[in-house]
């Protein structure tokens, strides 16, 4: 027999068979039978400790196994680990068969970090850039999609009650994107201790029909009678039940007791009893009591154990109970004899029975005791190459209180290797260092480094008021000594409370320091004043900054800084072109192009927010190829340099990109990421800003009537909850777009609400655009004579901004009023017009849009062959793009241009069919110019038409063709 054997023992109580769970397992297998049906994909079960989740998984375990042949990767995470990153993802994927990657190279190296732990530098991509925690996650669901493509595939999640924040975060964005494959996540929790990120997504998850809750109550008397206390008497056994409330663990430990003749611990700690289970403090007795006949190598083993967790093998124990080889086998025997731990289950070594038998040894150990054996479990783990987020868990429980240079270059080491993956361990890892360290001089500069990396992390973490507090202290303690710290420190700080929503705070602490360095500009001058003009254009008032982003642009290029000169010059372009001050925009934009696509991705390394600023500016210019191409080189420089809030504005400028040249997918792709790195970062503006520009793709993405992209809007707006800012404006409009057609009286609301009563904090470069809704909203609700001042004024402001998609917004609201006044060629000729004007910016969805809108009006008109050539184009941009509102729209509008053309009278059957429309136009008086432009010809084409009809028809004046047309409106007419 080796050392990880359980001998047979009649002093074992685990339990033999499942008792009671029948209802819990048809729960689980009608999930696994359902899938491809639409039915949930992830099951959360919950139920207090000692209730019997892990026994109810590990049965479901073994028969998928079993009977069907799945693959099961199943981890579980641990009360003592809660700061190492993704254990119980690790945990689980240790499972998984080394084959499964090695067809996917780039991929096996983006899940490194959860398949492979956290050994060895960075996690990189393909193009060697660091991967950041969502790109990480979107990895491991393209793992999971790619296993569960070969078949079906069941991930177990057990105590995620203490799970690390990445894990949570991991579970929370699996719930939000389900694996579209054979893939089942199953996780398990005590409800009472859960987290509520954990609990918030698994109801979110409930809600949409994804998860499927199962709860685990109490055993009754009967089970716990006949089938957990065979052969004791029927008197005692009630008794039991009585006491423990039907929770098994508890009612095994007491039936253990009784048998075994146990009824007090002595000698174990009994004033450590705090247990966070919540279980009666008479279990907690009971299952001391079963240590008290232990000898002194195995209660050092057993506490050895507890301190190890998973890592418990013989080596390991060895090492750090200080045992022999041979006392470490004898002892692990007759703690396998006891049942107090069994093996692990992957070969790796033991594990105490219990989660809670673990909490009670570790806590009833001696604090220094405690912590010289996780000195020597941190020195073992090192001496076999253990990750260093392993070794610094247990370098972190090692210190005694004191100063120690080599467990804090550990805890530093393993705070930078997961900074942008783990941020949350990164900023514990930090604190612990931060805690020990000596507040003398000589430590000073050290301190505050690590302090401001402390409140960086925290920020990417989405701790923002945490952060926010740490670089406040930072700014009184760092004083003007070291100025380029202080001015980061303040930089970062404005920075946190404008996603915090703070603008006059952030606008003040700029200021401030801006003062102080008024009298010798520096580059960290460029950067405040960049960082002034930032806020001020989010808060809506980017007029206040503008002096100060000229002066940083004129410091920048006297300094010869040019990253500082590009920033400043992106600031610029966005805060004019926000403004609708299209001209310099223009200018700026050419500038600030210029300058940032001469700097090199090193020297972007710090700086690439401008490259979003700069994409933001193309994109409302309406240079879309540009405003890609910066977003693109943006996003790769931001995850190389670990920018995480840059990257939502880079995504969702991608996503609205695609969405106006029509590739909806990508669009919704790039908003997905989007929104789950803004929920990751915790900023209600940036979440409402990139939710309420998702609610367009989705409502673009998805058929008429589809709920979602106002579910979405409604989330935008209820997020920014009273802000006046940019991100708060807009949201409210995107609510207006999704309702205009749905719910005109909330799209007016929300657009009023968004501009205010004079509509002037709508964002002025795209004042015609939400007119134009306010025009749709107000004709829909019979109000032609508001509708006819808001397309005029759509009219006005079109005409100063000069941008192609704005004035065809413009031509939209007035072919709105024409259509209303009975004018329907007149209305489709506005709307062909107003798609040239998209299709000078390349705005494919709205060119589509205006067409087909324009078709149907110009088959109402009577010109049939024109309406379908309208319906034609439009459909063709369309079609095969996922655009499923415009494709409704196109099957819609399809029955008006289908229509036969109306009969032809007798005298004009000689004609063309472009004759016709020039003969019947000449005739109610129009010039050939006037014919021309109506229809997109050119003057001399139209007199070659008109010409060959006057032929034909044997005419020779206008007259004579006015009176011919009109007499055949009254005879008889052949079909065309």
């Amino acid at each position: 027999m080796t050392a990880l054997e359980a001998p047979e023992s009649a002093g074992r109580y685990d339990v033999p068979l499942l008792v009671s769970r029948t209802r819990e397992l048809e729960a689980l297998d009608s999930v696994l039978n359902g899938l491809g049906e639409g039915g949930p994909t992830i099951v959360d079960v919950s139920g207090e400790a000692g209730i019997g989740k892990s026994r109810l998984l590990s049965e479901f375990r073994a028969r998928i196994i079993r009977d069907h042949g799945i693959t099961v990767l199943s981890g579980r995470a641990s009360e003592y680990e809660q700061h190492i990153p993704f254990r119980p993802f690790c945990d689980a994927f240790a499972d998984l068969d080394p084959r499964a990657l090695r067809a996917d190279a780039e991929l096996a190296r983006a899940v490194a970090p959860i398949v492979n732990g956290w050994s060895g530098p960075d996690p990189r991509d393909g193009n060697g850039n660091a991967v950041d925690r969502f790109a990480l996650y979107q990895a491991t669901a393209s793992l999971l999609r790619q296993l569960g493509e070969t078949g079906l595939v069941v991930l177990i999640l057990d105590d995620l009650h203490w799970a690390d924040p990445a894990s949570l975060e991991l579970v929370d964005y699996l719930i939000r994107h389900p694996v579209r494959s054979s893939v089942v996540l199953i996780v398990s929790h005590r409800g009472r201790q859960t987290p509520r990120a954990l609990t918030a997504a698994l109801t979110r998850g409930a809600d949409s029909g994804s998860v499927l809750h199962v709860g685990l109550g109490p055993l009754s008397r009967k089970d716990c009678v006949e089938k957990l206390a065979p052969g004791l008497d029927r008197r005692h056994a009630e008794e039991f039940h009585s006491a423990s409330e039907g929770n098994p663990l508890y009612f095994l430990a007491m039936v253990h007791a009784h048998r075994s003749g146990v009824r007090s611990s002595s000698a174990y700690r009994t004033d450590v009893l705090t247990d966070p289970s919540g279980l009666p403090p008479g279990l907690l007795a009971l299952l001391l009591a079963e240590l008290d006949p232990l000898g002194p190598v195995e209660r050092r083993l057993l506490a050895t154990c507890a301190v190890l967790g998973e890592h418990a093998t013989p080596g390991m124990l060895q090492a750090v109970s200080e045992q022999s080889a041979q006392d470490v086998a004898d002892g692990l025997q007759e703690l396998l004899r006891r049942d107090l731990v069994r093996p692990e289950g992957k070969g790796r070594g033991v594990v105490l029975r219990h989660p809670v038998v673990r909490a009670l040894v570790y806590e009833s150990i001696n604090p220094s005791e405690r912590a010289q054996s996780h000195h020597r479990a941190a020195a073992a783990l090192a001496s076999v190459g253990a990750p260093v987020a392993e070794r610094a868990n247990h370098v972190a429980r090692s210190l005694p209180g004191g100063w120690d240079e080599e467990a804090a270059a550990v805890l530093v080491e393993a705070a930078e290797l997961v900074a942008l993956t783990a941020p949350a361990a990164s900023a514990y890892w930090l604190e612990v260092v931060l805690g020990l360290m000596p507040s003398s001089p000589v430590h000073a500069d050290a301190r505050n480094e690590l302090t401001l990396r402390r409140a960086r992390v925290l920020s990417v973490a989405g701790e923002l008021h945490k952060s926010r507090d740490l670089l406040h202290e930072l700014i009184a303690d760092s004083g003007a000594e070291d100025e380029r710290l202080h001015a980061s420190a303040v930089a970062l700080c404005a920075l946190v409370e404008r996603h915090l929503g703070h603008y006059q705070e952030a606008t003040a602490l700029l200021r401030r320091q801006l003062g102080e360095l008024r009298r010798a500009p520096t580059a960290e001058t460029v950067l405040l004043g960049v960082e002034m003009g930032t806020t001020a254009l989010v808060a809506g008032s980017y007029s206040e900054a503008r002096g100060v982003v000229a002066d940083a642009l004129t410091t920048a290029r006297a300094l010869g800084d040019r990253v500082g000169e590009a920033w400043a010059l992106a600031v610029a372009a966005q805060g004019e072109t926000y403004e609708g001050e299209t001209r310099s925009a223009r200018a700026l934009a050419d500038a600030a192009s210029a300058a940032a696509d001469a700097l090199t991705d090193s020297d972007l390394a710090g700086s690439c927010e401008l490259l979003a600023q700069l994409a933001s500016a193309e994109m409302l210019l309406e240079r879309y190829a540009d405003a890609e191409r910066h977003a693109d080189r943006g996003l790769t420089i931001a995850r190389r340099g670990r920018q995480l809030y840059v990257t939502p504005h880079l995504l969702i400028c991608k996503a609205y990109v695609c969405l106006m040249t029509c590739r909806i997918s990508s669009s919704v792709r790039f908003a997905d990421e989007a929104e789950s790195i803004a929920r990751g970062f915790a900023s209600d503006e940036l979440l409402a800003f990139v939710l309420g520009l998702k609610s367009l793709i989705v409502m673009q993405a998805t058929a008429p009537g589809d709920p979602a992209s106002v579910a979405v809007a409604e989330e935008a707006v209820a997020t920014a909850a009273a802000s006046d800012s940019w991100f708060a404006s807009l949201a409210w409009c995107m609510l207006g777009s999704v309702t205009n057609f749905v719910r005109p009286d909330r799209s007016i609301q929300a657009l009023l609400r968004a501009g205010g009563p004079d509509l002037r904090r709508l964002q002025p470069s795209m004042r015609p655009t939400f007119l134009e809704l306010l025009t749709a909203a107000a004709m829909a609700r019979g109000e032609v004579g508001a509708a006819a001042q808001w397309a005029e004024r759509a009219d006005c402001e079109a005409v100063h901004l000069d941008l192609p998609t704005q004035r065809a917004a413009a031509l939209q609201a007035q072919a709105l009023i024409l259509a209303s006044a009975g004018e329907p060629a007149a209305a489709a000729v506005k709307y062909a017009e107003a798609a040239e004007e998209c299709a000078k910016a390349g705005a494919t969805l709205r060119q589509a849009h205006s067409l087909l809108l324009g078709a149907s009006l110009m088959a109402s008109a009577g010109r049939i062959r024109q309406g379908t050539d309208m319906w034609q184009r439009g459909h063709g941009l369309i079609a095969g793009t996922g655009a499923q509102l415009l494709l409704a729209l196109a099957e819609l509008v399809r029955p008006a241009v289908d229509a036969p053309e109306p009969a032809v009278p007798d005298e004009l059957a000689a004609l063309t069919p472009r004759e016709r429309e020039i003969v019947h136009l000449v005739a109610r008086g129009l010039t050939s110019q006037a014919v021309a432009t109506q229809l997109f010809l050119s003057y001399r084409t139209v007199e070659s038409h008109l010409g060959n009809a006057y032929r034909k028809l044997g005419v020779s004046s206008r007259a004579a063709l006015a009176a011919l047309v009109v007499g055949a409106a009254v005879r008889p007419k052949s079909s065309p």
